[in-house]
């Protein structure tokens, strides 16, 4: 199919899946993620093949987002069960009130209609974004990178198997065929059929999509993240918290790109740093500014780009700043408002980053690395809002849906 005709048919079934009712999604969400399992090696030997496909070509660790193991398709399958579990949202009444000639107004949360998503190499993307969608009533149509194009069609196919068993349309859940550019494009442009169109990827994508889209677009995902070690620090705490945030994970949004170190902690903090994330299988290479060089042996002076790079991967920069007000005006200028930290001791110190620090996720004392729809009670996640309308942070299955007024009357006239 072609992707106009790809957008046709999800806003065709779009009304199937908006009028179902909660056991009737629930149920298509349970045989969704059986029929993963029970195409778990189908699905496995497509993934082999864009592993293969794309060695040499993209770095270990995007090799390892877009790699699929048993274990990982079972955590696929098990979120989509787990959103089974969650609140149904449509249907809620947000607010009522009563006119003083007698009508009842209800605002009631209803399904945005058809949700686009583009993005690239994770192909469990492709099950948590159509297990929101379901449960938030809407259609879903996918687009994924080329490299992962076989995963998620494996995938696609499974989920559709599963909604065709629980008697609703196949068409719900979309793969777009063409991973040419201008499939994107064409989602972008595919006013009254495309509802919200997300992105989830690079700067590029999402800045191409923002920039160019005629449809709604949230904006999301870009994660340069900071972690800000005060003066007031518990020095073993921060080495901990930045060893989880810069290397548990390296490839994904909310890890730590960027580490702030208070002038007063230089000199007995950063060898420590030094040691703790050059050590082990994957050392970190740091790159710092010209103060926190002269307390690291092993660090490489930082580049002009080096505070406004999403690395994903083995490399965090490091800078030396006078407070938590030179973090904060710092983190200001460089962030991406997705995630950023600060470790303190000192309540007000935490109190000023908190209110000072304008991103969708900040944390005191903690990993930017929870920043996730699962670790949020979410379920999982449709991607991570880094703007403020019309959603912020994880986006879960309220955030999939809009709104609309009911008003019933007895004969009112105005």
């Amino acid at each position: 199919m072609t992707t106009l005709e790809i957008m046709r048919a999800a806003k065709a079934a779009s009304s199937a899946i908006a009028g179902a009712n909660e056991e009737q999604k629930n149920r298509a969400l349970f045989e969704m993620a059986s029929a993963l399992e029970k195409n778990s090696q189908t699905i496995l030997e497509a993934n082999k093949e864009d592993v293969n496909n794309a060695k040499g070509k993209i770095s270990d660790v995007m090799l390892d987002r877009l790699l699929l193991t048993e274990e990982r398709i079972s955590a696929m399958a098990q979120g989509i069960r787990n959103v089974c579990l969650l609140p149904d949202p449509v249907g809620t009444v947000l607010e009522s009130r009563t006119h003083k000639n007698g009508m009842e107004i209800k605002k009631i949360s209803v399904p945005l209609g058809v949700i686009a998503i583009i993005y690239e190499s994770r192909p469990n993307v492709t099950s948590d974004a159509a297990a929101l969608a379901i449960k938030s009533g809407n259609a879903c149509i996918l687009r994924c990178g080329k490299e992962a194009h076989m995963s998620a069609k494996a995938i696609t196919d499974a989920m559709r198997e599963g909604l065709k068993k629980a008697g609703l349309p196949e068409n719900t859940v979309m793969l777009i065929e063409d991973v040419s550019r201008e499939s994107a494009n064409e989602l972008m442009r595919g006013v009254g059929l495309v509802d919200l169109l997300i992105p989830r990827g690079g700067k590029g994508l999402i800045s191409a999509c923002v920039q160019n889209a005629l449809v709604p677009c949230i904006e999301t995902g870009t994660g340069i993240c900071h972690i800000y070690v005060d003066e007031y620090a518990d020095t073993e705490k921060a080495l901990s918290i930045i060893e989880n945030a810069k290397k548990s994970r390296p490839s994904v949004c909310n890890a730590a790109e960027v580490c702030l170190v208070n002038k007063k902690l230089l000199p007995e903090f950063l060898p420590q740093l030094e040691k703790r994330l050059q050590s082990g299988e994957h050392p970190v290479q740091l790159r710092a500014d010209e103060e926190s060089l002269k307390y690291m042996k092993n660090a490489e002076k930082a580049g002009e780009n080096d505070f406004d790079t999403e690395f994903l991967d083995y490399i965090m920069a490091v800078k030396s700043v006078e407070s938590v007000f030179e973090a904060a005006e710092h983190i200001s200028l460089h962030s991406t408002h997705h995630s950023d930290a600060i470790i303190t001791e000192n309540a007000e110190n935490s109190e000023i980053f908190t209110k000072l620090v304008d991103s969708a996720a900040v944390y005191v004392n903690a990993s930017t690395r929870f920043t996730d729809g699962g670790e949020f009670g979410l379920g999982c996640e449709m991607g991570i809002s880094t703007q403020k309308l019309h959603a912020r942070g994880p986006m879960g299955l309220k955030e999939l849906c809009t709104y609309k007024y009911i008003i019933s009357g007895n004969g009112q006239i105005r």
